[in-house]
């Protein structure tokens, strides 16, 4: 969306500030349209379907508010900023809770006020209208655009700048930040016609990286039985994500940065030089400039990958969107497990948005699922929480009350509680407790061996 196309009504009775806000935005490069009184312009509203109406809130015949109810009824999607002279508590919940996106206290103290209120209005529209487009092509399961980015209005931006093109791009953000599904996200709304090949370069033990990078032919090393295509090669026409990159091995940083000049590259143990075509993208949770100075990164690579870099605030960055994460979650989880979606109360919130959240929107996500699996009677509880992760602002207020015991406890603790909870469920079924986990039916006997549960 851009600014000439974005409509903007100013309804105010005073005609100095009527034309001064005007003349403000029509050089921004808006398309501007004015009244003096509200019930003149509810007819400019039918003709000129404005995205966003800037409104005084007292005027003679018809209150901002009262224009916002009746236009809202029509137009659910104009979206409103109410100006007041009166800056009370009183009047800035009323206008949020009829529905504007916004308020401002006459007079402004500078005109970037109101410029960077009607950006942000613009840019949510944009997300909106994006989103919209997004759930019309929605594939792999992805989560609607404003979940994605809710809060990182920024990173999208850069994200829609870059994802059609096929340029590297390198994610910087803690872990859980979501920088897979970024990637993923990137790949559905570039033109590559392949598949998302991922690969975490953390877990792949270093003598056997450069096979899953590369593929290996038969007989390259003792139990290379058959050939085998590597992440690379499946990628082809399509993109490839190299996760936790800082952790790839230095022998295999050569290779990999002869992709990135060449596009070529030959399989373990062959002699046949490949090509490649796959878009690459990285992430990191580290700091590569100091792997670099430490021997562990190669320079060279790091300027290579680091093409565009985009970095991915930590949830704690981006407290107030929480609520909005955490309402997505709880559904989605619900759904899975096979349990209703329990009420969501406004203290239940508050109690999320007073945890700073170390392990990032994973750690929300796990918790949000523990709570979900040991919810009785459509009530949620919070689990307990590490201390590491209160907000020590928030020490005196009712948020940080003993409904949540922030006493830590261990992840595996917490695993076996989770397990414990959902076998009891199930009554003992072990598949139907794994699908539930979300892990295989392998992987649940082995953690019930290794916390001997059962005897």
């Amino acid at each position: 969306m851009n600014k000439e196309n974005f409509r903007i009504l100013i309804v105010d009775d005073e005609k100095p500030l009527v034309t001064l806000f005007s003349r403000i935005l029509k050089k921004e490069g808006y398309n501007v349209k004015t009244s003096t009184n509200p019930l003149a312009a509810l007819k400019i509203v039918e003709n000129f379907s404005p995205n966003l109406i800037v409104s005084d809130l007292k005027m003679p015949d018809m209150t901002g508010l009262e224009l916002l109810q009746t236009v809202k009824k029509q137009n659910p999607a104009t979206d409103f900023i109410i100006l007041t002279a009166y800056a009370t508590v009183e009047n800035a919940v009323d206008a949020m809770k009829s529905g504007a996106f916004d308020y401002l206290i006459k007079p402004l103290k500078n005109p970037d006020e109101l410029r960077l209120a009607v950006q942000k209005v613009m840019e949510r529209q944009a997300l909106i209208s994006s989103s919209e487009l997004w759930r019309e092509q929605l594939a792999d399961g992805l989560p609607p655009i404003e979940v994605v980015f809710c809060g990182m209005e920024g990173v999208w931006k850069e994200v829609q700048q870059v994802a059609g093109t096929d340029a590297t791009v390198l994610l910087h953000g803690e872990s859980g930040t979501g920088k897979s599904l970024l990637a993923k996200v990137m790949h559905h709304l570039s033109k590559r016609t392949g598949g998302f090949v991922e690969l975490n370069c953390a877990a792949i033990p270093e003598n056997l990286i450069e096979s899953e990078l590369f593929g290996h032919e038969r007989g390259a090393f003792t139990g290379a039985v058959n050939s085998r295509q590597g992440k690379f090669e499946l990628a082809q026409d399509g993109t490839i994500f190299l996760d936790e990159i800082g952790e790839m091995p230095m022998a295999s940083q050569s290779k990999l940065l002869r992709i990135l000049q060449e596009r070529a590259f030959e399989r373990v143990g062959g002699s046949v030089t490949l090509s490649t075509n796959a878009r690459i993208l990285a992430a990191t949770n580290q700091d590569l400039e100091k792997r670099i100075a430490e021997k562990k990164f190669r320079e060279d690579l790091y300027y290579r990958l680091n093409v565009f870099p985009i970095n991915i605030p930590p949830l704690r960055e981006r407290k107030d969107t929480v609520s909005v994460l955490a309402r997505y979650f709880i559904k989605v989880i619900s759904a899975r497990v096979g349990k209703a979606v329990p009420e969501i109360t406004e203290d239940f919130l508050q109690q999320l948005e007073a945890y700073n959240w170390p392990g990032n929107i994973r750690e929300l996500h796990n918790v949000l699922e523990r709570a979900i699996i040991l919810s009785k009677g459509g009530e949620i509880l919070l689990p307990p929480l590490s201390a590491g992760g209160q907000d020590q602002s928030h020490g005196d207020s009712p948020h940080s009350d003993d409904k949540i015991d922030f006493a830590p406890k261990r992840l595996d603790e917490l695993e076996r509680e989770a397990i414990e909870a959902t076998l009891e469920k199930t009554g003992g079924h072990r598949r139907k407790a794994a699908e539930l986990l979300g892990i295989s039916l392998r992987s649940l006997q082995y953690k019930i061996k290794n916390y001997r549960m059962g005897k």
